[in-house]
């Protein structure tokens, strides 16, 4: 049966996620929602807000914060897909969205999304321009994609944005963001690799420091 694309409101799309979601809980808010259906059945959902990030926040620029399917062929492809027209039809010229670090992003670059940015995990959400006491954030290496029409600001310039949303996980400051595709960087400098290291060995087990010594 083939695929379809309806407009949902935010209470239906957060039961959607609430659902379907594997990690993520339904959204607090949003611009707009869109339901990918199979005949009468919704076999997904996209949630599409403002941007979580301030930077990105320019009046021009929306974020895909949840995109959840039940598994069928070219869903999530669809829902990116769709997002981004309704976007672009409402006026917007950027949409961004995340995805953690290990997932492929097929579905994103089969529908004309670029990788532009390798974020690594974050310490917590205190940053100098705003502090905020959240101990226990879940450190999660994560990959910015971004499709953007041809008057969007220059990639470069997003990506720079949000330079101090990345902070190194030993001092807490500013991370300069790797371009290129590999692993995302967790220290600033070696210096406080070094200082994570001697840290690793002098509060954890033998086993933590043998997993820093190897990268993990």
């Amino acid at each position: 049966m083939s695929l379809s694309i309806q407009p949902l409101s935010l209470a239906e799309a957060g039961a959607a996620v609430e659902k379907l979601h594997r990690h993520h809980r339904k959204p607090q808010g949003h611009k707009f929602s869109l339901a990918l259906m199979s005949g009468k059945d919704l076999v997904g959902v996209a949630v599409v807000g403002r941007p979580v990030a301030r930077a990105f926040d320019d009046g021009l620029t929306l974020e895909v914060t949840r995109v959840a399917t039940d598994g069928a062929t070219n869903a999530c492809s669809a829902l990116y897909g769709a997002a981004w027209r309704t976007a672009r039809a409402a006026g917007y010229r950027r949409l961004i969205t995340y995805t953690q670090d290990g997932e492929s992003g097929a579905s994103l670059r089969a529908v004309g999304w670029r990788r532009a940015a390798e974020l690594s995990p974050r310490r917590g959400w205190d940053t100098p321009s705003r502090h905020r006491d959240d101990r226990g954030t879940d450190r999660i290496a994560r990959v910015l994609w971004e499709i953007t029409t041809a008057n969007a600001a220059p990639a470069m310039r997003a990506r720079d944005a949000i330079r101090d949303e990345i902070q190194c996980l030993a001092c807490g400051d500013p991370m300069p963001l790797r371009r290129g595709r590999g692993r995302p960087a967790r220290y600033c400098t070696p210096r406080c690799r070094q200082r994570a290291f001697r840290h690793r060995a002098e509060h954890s087990g033998p086993n933590s420091v043998t997993g820093e010594a190897l990268g993990y």
